[in-house]
């Protein structure tokens, strides 16, 4: 039968404490799970298991450390009732489901996964949010079941009393906003699910559900340029060839086609267009479809057929890329592009007085603002190419104003 001890590992800490962990022996072989506490030496009680009355928190540590030993002991008991025979290191991997798992070392773990999927833009934006986590508690690791809900609720806190640095021409301090501190939690919560699916922890140990902490995300304004910007953008006189010119060119592409994702706009090949129709699939879901080239896009792809000898990429942007198969470097280098594109694009706005933001994604609002009320949701469904018409539904409606307007109209208006 495998035995169960909370021991003190021999390998010192830079500060001289010792780690916490449960040694779990079976057949003469054993395993470690740390348990996210460092004592030192002096305040360690080898016989009895349990931190001396020295140590300042010997209370609440002791109280965690018996409630993690029986824990562990009746899980050692399951897996073996379950099979005549197991190894130590099989009752360790069924140990970390106690959660004494460490979550900055399965965080480690979901973001290599992420990068080994190709997943750039997911990795890049949480791995600073878990570095911001680590940083609140002071670089310290933590189990699984030290996080509460009252500890995220202090995380919560410093967020919103932290400034973060606008790296614009002004480089201005600016506050977190509540989306980016529902991001942080969101991908704590993601960490989470990584570490229960490995066995690393367990769900009960989960500070999130309808009775702890709901991550909802505060809605944003979606803000499309109207129809009499599009023309400003499209007979805007600039020099041919230029960065300004390229930026307008890549946005009214995307424009043309319902608003396509520029991620997608710059993967497009050559053979991707035949008989006047372009036939793709869209990168962030691998939804298939196909669409008549209109006369507007196609004029676009005339400026560029000179390159078609030179890649087989439309726009040029990715050509020098050795491996377009390279997911991780591909979404890398596309977040690049998008990046100094934007740049482009503020000054095409400003040349074409148009006083709201310009970047590549507002093509997608400017679609879905124009089309409004004038499309059925289930042909923008069939255009946005989304898997449920639900997403359609919300999506649109920050472009549906029409009965709100008249409903205003008809009130404001009551004769008197």
């Amino acid at each position: 039968m495998a035995s169960v001890k909370i021991v003190l590992r021999k390998k010192k800490n830079k500060d001289n404490t010792y780690p916490i962990a449960l040694r779990i022996t079976k057949d003469r072989k054993t395993s470690f799970i740390h348990l996210g506490y460092s004592v030192k030496e002096s305040e360690w009680d080898a016989k009895e298991q349990k931190v001396k009355k020295s140590h300042p928190n010997s209370a609440r540590l002791n109280n965690f450390l018996i409630k993690k030993r029986a824990e562990a002991s009746d899980k050692a008991i399951e897996l073996e009732s379950d099979k005549s025979h197991v190894s130590s290191r099989a009752v360790k991997h069924k140990l970390k489901s106690v959660g004494g798992g460490k979550f900055f070392e399965q965080a480690k773990l979901y973001l290599e996964t992420l990068k080994k999927l190709g997943k750039h833009n997911q990795y890049s934006a949480n791995k600073p949010r878990i570095n911001r986590f680590s940083e609140f508690l002071k670089d310290r690791d933590i189990t699984f079941s030290e996080i509460t809900v009252p500890l995220l609720e202090r995380f919560k806190i410093h967020l919103k009393t932290t400034r973060t640095r606008n790296h614009t021409k002004t480089d201005t301090i600016k506050p977190i906003s509540d989306r980016t501190v529902v991001n942080h939690l969101a991908t704590i919560r993601s960490v989470f699910g990584f570490a229960i699916k490995s066995g690393a922890t367990e769900k009960h140990h989960s500070p999130f559900g309808s009775d702890k902490i709901v991550i909802k995300f505060p809605d944003t304004n979606k803000i499309g340029l109207n129809a009499d910007e599009v023309k400003l953008l499209e007979t805007l006189d600039l020099q041919t060839g230029s960065t300004m010119d390229y930026a307008r060119d890549l946005w009214l592409f995307s424009f043309y086609f319902a608003g396509m994702r520029v991620s997608d706009v710059l993967r497009l090949k050559w053979s991707d267009f035949q008989n006047g129709r372009l036939y793709y699939t869209m990168g962030k879901n691998n939804k298939i479809g196909s669409l008549k080239v209109p006369e507007k896009a196609q004029a676009i792809l005339e400026k560029y057929k000179g390159l078609r000898n030179k890649h087989k990429l439309v726009f040029p942007d990715l050509a020098s890329l050795p491996d377009l198969e390279n997911t991780f470097e591909v979404q890398r280098k596309i977040a690049s592009i998008i990046r100094k594109i934007d740049v482009s694009l503020h000054k095409v706005a400003a040349a074409a007085k148009i006083d709201k933001p310009l970047t590549m994604h507002i093509a997608r609002h400017t679609f879905g603002n124009l089309s409004g009320d004038a499309i059925s949701i289930q042909m923008l469904q069939k255009l946005y190419r989304h898997s449920s018409v639900t997403t359609t539904i919300g999506y649109q409606s920050n472009f549906i104003h029409k009965d709100a307007d008249d409903a205003l109209e008809a009130v404001i208006n009551i004769p008197t």
